[in-house]
C-alpha cells in the first residue's frame, strides 16, 4: 500500500513496485481524480493489480473506515503522502496542527489500526518517508499544536517529518516480535506538487533528483531482501544515512538524534495512542 501513491515520488513508488510484481493498493484524497494515472499504470504493467481506496489522512474518521474495510494480509505500508510549509497554521477536523496530523498522526492512526494485516504478512515492512526538512525542528512534545511556540511553515514541516521518522524506531521496538519492521528515509530534493507553498526547490541543481530517483530508496526499504529483519534506522540514496550535530549548509544530509532517540520514540507512541484513541 502506498499512501500519495498517484503522485510525486509515490507515483513512481507505485510504478516500480507494479512492474516487479506486486499487487499495489493507492490510498488517495480523490480517487475519482487519479483515474488517467491509474489507467496508464494498467497499461504499462499489463496484468498489474492496481486497487485505489480513499483515504484523507488529515480526518481520523477517514482512517478509521479506511482500516474497517481492509482484510487480508498486507506486507508493505509505504507512508509516502504529505503536505509542506503551510503558510498559515490550520487545524485538522480533530483540532491538530495540519501537517503533523496529514504526515504524521494519520499515519501513525493508519499503521496502528493495520498492525493485524501487517502481523498475517509473517514478515512486513513499514517505510516513513522522512525528509531532510526534520532537520529544522525536533518534534516538540509539549506543545505539538503550535499553541504557545510561535508557528513557522518549516518549523511545523520539520517537526512532523521528525514524528515520522521516530514512529519507525517505535514500530520496530514494540511490532518486531510480530514480525514488523520499520525504516524512515530522506528521499532528496524533487520538484512536486510538493513544494507549491514554497515557491519551488531551494536546493542546488547538482543535488536534485527526479521523482524515480527520490523513489529508489522507498522501493527499496519495501522490497529489497537486503532489509529483511532491519529497522528502526535512517536512510538517504539508497544507504543508512549518518547522524549530524548541525544542520548542514551544503545541503549534504544526515539524520538529527532527537529524529532517532528511543526515549522521545517512547514519549511519541504513547501521546499518538492517546491522540487517536488507539
Amino acid at each position: 500500500m502506498v499512501t500519495g501513491g498517484a503522485a510525486g515520488i509515490g507515483l513512481e513508488t507505485t510504478r516500480a513496485l507494479l512492474l516487479a510484481g506486486a499487487h499495489v493498493t493507492l490510498a488517495v484524497r480523490r480517487p475519482d481524480a487519479v483515474a488517467a494515472v491509474v489507467g496508464e499504470l494498467r497499461g504499462q504493467a499489463r496484468g498489474a493489480a492496481v486497487d485505489v481506496r480513499s483515504l484523507d489522512l488529515a480526518d481520523v474518521r477517514s482512517v478509521q473506515g479506511f482500516v474497517d474495510g481492509w482484510s487480508g494480509p498486507l506486507h508493505a505500508l509505504i507512508n509516502n503522502a504529505g503536505i509542506m510549509a503551510l503558510p498559515e497554521r490550520q487545524l485538522s477536523p480533530q483540532g491538530f496542527e495540519l501537517q503533523f496530523a496529514t504526515n504524521y498522526l494519520g499515519h501513525f492512526a493508519l499503521t496502528w489500526g493495520l498492525r493485524d494485516a501487517l502481523t498475517l504478512a509473517n514478515g512486513a515492512r513499514v517505510v516513513s518517508i522522512s525528509s531532510s526538512g526534520h532537520l529544522f525542528s525536533p518534534v516538540i512534545l509539549d506543545d505539538l499544536n503550535f499553541d504557545f511556540v510561535p508557528y513557522t511553515p518549516i518549523g511545523a514541516y520539520g517537526q512532523s517529518k521528525s514524528a515520522t521518522a521516530l514512529m519507525s524506531v517505535a514500530i520496530t521496538r514494540h511490532w518486531a516480535d510480530r514480525g514488523i519492521v520499520s525504516n524512515a528515509l530522506n528521499p532528496g530534493a524533487i520538484a512536486t506538487g510538493l513544494q507549491r507553498h514554497t515557491g519551488g526547490l531551494r536546493t542546488p541543481v547538482e543535488r536534485r533528483k527526479t521523482p524515480e530517483q527520490g523513489a529508489a530508496t522507498s522501493v527499496l526499504l519495501a522490497a529489497s531482501p537486503l532489509l529483511e529483519g532491519i529497522g528502526g534506522r535512517y536512510f538517504e540514496d539508497c544507504n543508512e544515512a549518518t547522524s549530524v550535530t548541525s544542520r548542514p549548509t551544503d545541503f549534504s544530509g544526515g539524520y538529527a538524534a532527537y529524529a532517532m532517540d528511543g526515549e522521545n520514540a517512547e514519549r511519541l507512541w504513547t501521546i499518538s495512542q492517546a491522540l487517536t484513541g488507539a
